[in-house]
């Protein structure tokens, strides 16, 4: 053979075997949305005007990354996506024989995994019954398990495969719902353990899969220690970072629940790497794993995170034209007048006091059940109904989660009790006037700690439960245990704390959601159910609709039953927390 023809081989030799090392580089993108209840439209149908994010804006995002030829996008979703919106809320109680909304949208989108969570399982067994069958992709939940089969109530995990590369997605839900919701909502499934439950699902994708890539992808939060719980303690809500933590075996855990949104490596008990990652509420953002792997050596991967701002992408149109019927639809129904206010309520004013915006729940929760003492909170941190029509839409400010109105059995000790825990959770033990009024957390040099720019309450402001039907105070010149003072009923009975009384409370408080009757009360948590004296068969915002649409012209007043001492001391505090939280 003539040298000119073999160096020309060779040069040819060369140029496959480089072609081939090249092509062996596979790079995927993970794109993970995460507790976006009902933020699928550019338009917030609670308050009437645009939204500056939705999935209709996560898609133009994932549109663009899917032309991209030298990578594969894999679409996630963390859950908690069907509640939140009157768009959804519609889905999941009126319109119920067409295909969910949700279900429509996301397969549209092209999802490839979605995750169950705490919120999609809260419209009950006819909602997420039905929508799991109606999703072109599974619903994972590995920890979610039939009671009657002792097999998983939603499949475990996925595996995926994208340019030889093999992917295996575990999806595991919170275990805190039966601390929460009802036991009707969730009938025949037990939550069990996150860390035990992946300990056993990563051995068995281990040993039958063979992945390349091992995936979390977890409805529940990265802060363990939450809610007064710790490692070691039993279904922890948040075990996303002890799961990446004592778990070997996953390269990425994307997290939800939380809203917080994360990107972040820890360390595995084997001293590998594992990125944590999730996106914020509402299609705010994006959370986005970047993976580059050499098919010729799998275990060589570099991982990267990234968060996404989904407010700098505009909606994509063919989104809108495709879903542009259903849009109205909804519109028309959130705009249906049920009656009239003669002033304006806001929940600024609950973090501090009395308010009427609170109370307007409580008035209504003892009309309905005739109970002696009404507990109930801010559900939403800033929310206002204005003077003049109220409508459909405004039900979802007035009262946020689609809660059952339970009626249950407490002492007069246990409802002093549950108020102290209460309180101690969300106001500071003052020093003297110029300390601050609200409970923050604090670092170790006692400096405000803030998340996005925002000073971190204590603890979150649903669970700033207040009463009515008692007179009472809440001094904060005293610690923990020693603030509240009942003096009387509102009505002038005598109020003894040996004495049992009907109490209104909303069924995720009624079933231990916050730990009010639990930790606060003393009520054992096995005994939370035989204390329900009956409830509501539909959501509690149902009935408030109903009862205000009765009432046709209403007048928000506070019942003026509680308040904070040393006054000018909470006045002060006020002042100050007020311009840290709301601004001027």
């Amino acid at each position: 053979m003539k040298p000119l023809k073999i160096f020309s081989l060779v040069l040819i030799f060369i140029f496959i075997s480089s072609f081939s090392v090249y092509t062996q580089i596979v790079k995927l993108k993970f794109i993970e949305t995460t507790d976006v209840h009902g933020s699928i439209f550019p338009y917030d149908f609670k308050n009437d005007k645009n939204a500056k994010t939705s999935l209709s804006q996560v898609y133009t995002y994932v549109k663009q990354e899917r032309t991209k030829k030298d990578q594969q996008v894999i679409l996630l979703d963390a859950g908690d996506i069907l509640q939140g919106q009157p768009a959804v809320y519609y889905y999941n109680f009126e319109k119920t024989n067409e295909k969910h909304l949700v279900a429509q949208v996301m397969n549209y989108m092209k999802y490839d995994v979605g995750a169950v969570g705490n919120h999609d399982i809260e419209p009950g067994h006819n909602v997420y019954d039905k929508i799991k069958k109606e999703f072109n992709f599974p619903w994972l939940a590995a920890n979610a398990i039939n009671k009657t089969t002792g097999k998983t109530y939603f499949q475990p995990y996925k595996i995926l495969i994208k340019d030889g590369v093999k992917i295996a997605v575990l999806g595991m839900i919170t275990p805190g719902i039966p601390l929460w919701l009802p036991k009707n909502i969730w009938s025949n499934i037990d939550f069990e353990d996150m860390v035990l439950t992946t300990k056993k699902w990563v051995k068995i994708i281990k040993e039958k899969e063979r992945p390349d890539i091992i995936v979390g992808l977890f409805h529940s939060g990265t802060d363990y220690t939450y809610g007064n719980q710790n490692a070691d303690t039993p279904r922890n809500e948040n075990a996303s970072e002890l799961v990446a933590k004592q778990v070997p075996g996953f390269d990425i855990v994307f997290v939800g629940h939380d809203h917080h949104g994360w990107n972040y490596s820890v360390k595995n008990i084997d001293n590998k790497n594992v990125v944590i990652i999730g996106g914020i509420n509402g299609a705010r953002t994006a959370a986005v794993a970047n993976v580059t792997i050499n098919l010729s050596d799998k275990k060589n991967k570099i991982i990267t995170g990234e968060i996404i701002e989904i407010k700098n992408y505009l909606p994509d149109e063919s989104f809108l034209k495709h879903f542009e019927n259903i849009f109205m639809e909804i519109k028309n129904y959130t705009t249906q007048q049920i009656c009239t206010f003669t002033k304006t309520i806001t929940t600024k004013d609950s973090f501090f006091g009395d308010s009427p915006f609170v109370d307007l729940v409580q008035n209504i929760q003892l009309k309905i059940t005739g109970a002696d003492v009404s507990f109930a909170s801010p559900l939403s941190f800033n929310a206002a109904i204005n003077e003049g029509p109220v409508f459909v839409r405004d039900m979802f400010n007035l009262y946020k989660y689609e809660n059952l109105l339970y009626t249950i059995k407490m002492t007069g000790e246990e409802i002093k009790n549950y108020l102290e825990f209460s309180y101690s959770n969300w106001l500071n033990n003052m020093k003297d006037e110029n300390d601050h009024l609200l409970k923050f957390k604090k670092d170790e040099q006692n400096n405000i700690l803030y998340t996005n720019g925002n000073p971190d309450l204590y603890n979150a402001s649903y669970n700033f439960s207040s009463a009515v039907g008692i007179n009472y105070t809440v001094d904060v010149s005293k610690h923990a245990g020693e603030m509240i003072s009942v003096s009387s009923f509102s009505d002038g009975r005598k109020f003894i704390l040996e004495s049992n009384y009907k109490v209104a409370i909303n069924s995720y408080r009624g079933n231990g959601g916050g730990g009010h009757l639990v930790y606060g009360a003393k009520i054992p948590k096995v005994e939370l159910a035989n204390r329900i004296i009956n409830s509501t068969d539909k959501d509690l915002r149902f009935y408030i609709m109903h009862w205000l649409k009765k009432e046709k012209t209403i007048t928000p007043e506070k019942f003026d039953n509680w308040k904070i001492i040393p006054e000018n001391w909470a006045k002060k505090g006020k002042e100050k927390d007020y311009k840290l939280l709301f601004g001027n």
